[in-house]
């Protein structure tokens, strides 16, 4: 079989999935042609808001040869999303980009693959997004800010410019970062909170001014 070349898969099936689903469909310029699930073996052969759910990461060869050539990885683990593009790009998939209509995303910004753009969010001149980003629901990418990949932006997120978002870290809904305040790889931001210094590596930080979680020391 050999499938119509604006044709996906998403990998997921959980709520970011359908999140993406639904972009999506509101787009009506890709169709999902399948999605997998690893977690959830027994819903191997049903279906997801009418998608059916073909397996797991163990179709991606299967598929592939069937003429599937992109995929985006639709979970919200940032590790786990990173791994999960890792696989699929071995397999020979491509990722495309993408962004919500009802986004505003300046034509001086630079998106890289596999990325999502959700709903009401607003990304500005001189932003990087870097790959298998999630920029969600209502997030704010001030002007000059870098993200690198595998970032997650809460819903409501908002970075102001110059921000610096490191590989994989997670900035939790309705958290403000501080212009020119870099954030470090696998950090993690907690909700609401407001990040006025830099971040290291690996640290979770959260409150008003935020500060290293006591887990992190």
């Amino acid at each position: 079989m050999v499938t119509d070349p604006q044709s996906l898969i998403l990998w997921g099936a959980g709520g970011h999935a359908l999140v993406v689903l639904d972009l999506v469909q509101t787009r009506g310029d890709w169709e999902v042609g399948g999605c997998l699930d690893d977690l959830n073996p027994s819903r191997h052969g049903t279906d997801f808001h009418g998608v059916p759910i073909c397996g797991g990461g163990e179709c991606l060869d299967r598929l592939r040869a069937e003429g599937f050539a992109n995929l985006v990885v639709a979970i919200g683990d940032n590790r786990a999303r990173l791994a999960k593009a890792a696989e699929a790009r071995a397999a020979g998939f491509a990722f495309p980009t993408l962004i919500h209509p009802h986004a505003t995303v300046s034509a001086r910004a630079v998106l890289g693959c596999g990325s999502v753009v959700c709903a009401r969010t607003a990304i500005n001149p001189g932003a990087s997004i870097g790959d298998h980003v999630i920029v969600n629901t209502g997030a704010i990418v001030e002007h000059d800010c870098r993200l690198g990949s595998g970032v997650h932006l809460g819903p409501g997120a908002i970075l102001g410019g110059g921000v610096q978002v490191e590989d994989g870290a997670w900035i939790g809904m309705g958290a403000i970062v501080k212009d020119r305040v870099r954030v470090g790889r696998k950090a993690i931001v907690g909700a609401g909170a407001v990040v006025l210094h830099d971040v290291p590596e690996g640290v979770t930080v959260s409150g008003v001014p935020a500060r290293p979680h006591a887990s992190t020391g």
